[in-house]
C-alpha cells in the first residue's frame, strides 16, 4: 500500500463457506471481505456516507493475488486512502494473515460517488474526505 496510513485494520473470520475445491479461500471470496472493510471503515466516519440522494460505487478494483488463504485461518484485511479526489477516493488493500507474516492480496479500488436521480458523480461527502486525510 505504499507508504499511507493504514486507515483500519478488519480481523476476519473465515467461514467453510468460504472454501474451494482446492481447500482454500475461493478468489472471488476476496473481495467479500474487502467490502466488509470497506463498509466498516465507512461506518466509521461518524456520519452518513450514503442517502438517498448519494451514494458510492466501485468504479475500478485491482487485486493482486499472492498467497492462497489455507482453511482454517485468522486474516486481517488493511485499508489505505491512496488518493482522495473531488468525487472519489482510491483506497489500497491488504490481506494479510492474522500475524502479518504473510501477504495474501494486495491492490486497490477506487470508489465514486455519484448522485441517485442522474447517475453521475458527485462530490465525496466531506466526513469521507476527512477521515481519509486524517
Amino acid at each position: 500500500m505504499n507508504e499511507a496510513k493504514v486507515l483500519i485494520r478488519v480481523p476476519i473470520e473465515l467461514r467453510w463457506r468460504d472454501l474451494d475445491a482446492f481447500d482454500h479461500v475461493n478468489n472471488a471470496t476476496f473481495m467479500t471481505y474487502l467490502e466488509e472493510a470497506r463498509i466498516r471503515w465507512f461506518d466509521s466516519v461518524g456520519e452518513p456516507w450514503v442517502t438517498d440522494a448519494t451514494a458510492p460505487l466501485l468504479a475500478a478494483v485491482q487485486m493482486n493475488y499472492r498467497q492462497p488463504i489455507p482453511y482454517p485461518s485468522r486474516i486481517v484485511v488493511e485499508l489505505s486512502a491512496q488518493r482522495v479526489g473531488t468525487t472519489s477516493v482510491t483506497v489500497g488493500h491488504r490481506i494479510v494473515s492474522e500475524d502479518g507474516a504473510t501477504l495474501h492480496a494486495d491492490g486497490h479500488v477506487v470508489v465514486v460517488w455519484i448522485d441517485r436521480a442522474t447517475g453521475r458523480p458527485t462530490a465525496l461527502p466531506e466526513s469521507v474526505r476527512t477521515k481519509a486525510l486524517a
